[in-house]
């Protein structure tokens, strides 16, 4: 049985979730953030097999063939995937895992771990998600209104997860997460397992 929680969390693009994934992992020891596989192209700044492992389409296939991920995706275009085997490793080992996927993603992910944890980040303000997206510098403004039409339809399955966690101030959005994970750690049925040998004693 698994002892580590499986953490799942949420966001229409340029909500910061990566940020606050970084962030959150420097706050645990025993808290992993899973690698995504991506057929889309290396960004500048971006370090393969820590942002994401990055593989071309036919290898992306052929994990697919060898039903390699626990659940996968195309978005803009570009797939991406979760590793099955090494997740699985981590959580029987007692490490906490989480991970940066969407929506859809995370309902694939529930099929399959119905007690994953669920965490859904949305901006103070639609208007405040599209100065982000500006600021990024990274997107034409075709590809801002995409990415703002895709956030409004990624908005409207909030009510599917867990938790719900606004990034108005960052460091308030952290600590919200801070408090999710300690107290999904505090589950009796996680305590169960982790003091197995003090609760025999008791």
């Amino acid at each position: 049985m698994s002892k580590g929680n499986f953490i799942i969390i949420a966001a229409p693009s340029g909500t910061g979730k990566t940020s606050l994934v970084a962030a959150l992992a420097e706050m645990f020891e025993n808290l992993k953030i899973s690698i995504s596989y991506t057929t889309r192209a290396q960004r500048p700044g971006e370090r393969n097999n820590e942002d994401y492992r990055f593989i071309d389409e036919p290898q992306f296939k052929q994990m697919i063939d060898d039903h390699a991920f626990l659940e996968y995706a195309t978005v803009y275009g570009h797939h991406y995937g979760t590793a099955r085997e090494w997740v699985l490793a981590q959580l029987v080992k007692g490490r906490d895992i989480i991970l940066e996927i969407d929506w859809q993603g995370a309902r694939q992910i529930r099929a399959s771990f119905p007690h994953a944890v669920t965490i859904f980040v949305v901006p103070p303000s639609l208007q405040a998600l599209e100065s982000r997206l500006r600021q990024r510098g990274q997107d034409n403004e075709e590809v801002i209104a995409a990415r703002m039409a895709k956030a409004k339809q990624e908005l409207e399955h909030y009510h599917e997860f867990d938790y719900l966690v606004v990034n108005d101030q960052f460091d308030h959005a952290v600590q919200d997460l801070v408090h999710i994970v300690r107290a999904e750690r505090l589950k009796t049925t996680i305590q169960q397992q982790v003091n197995a040998e003090l609760l025999a004693k008791l």
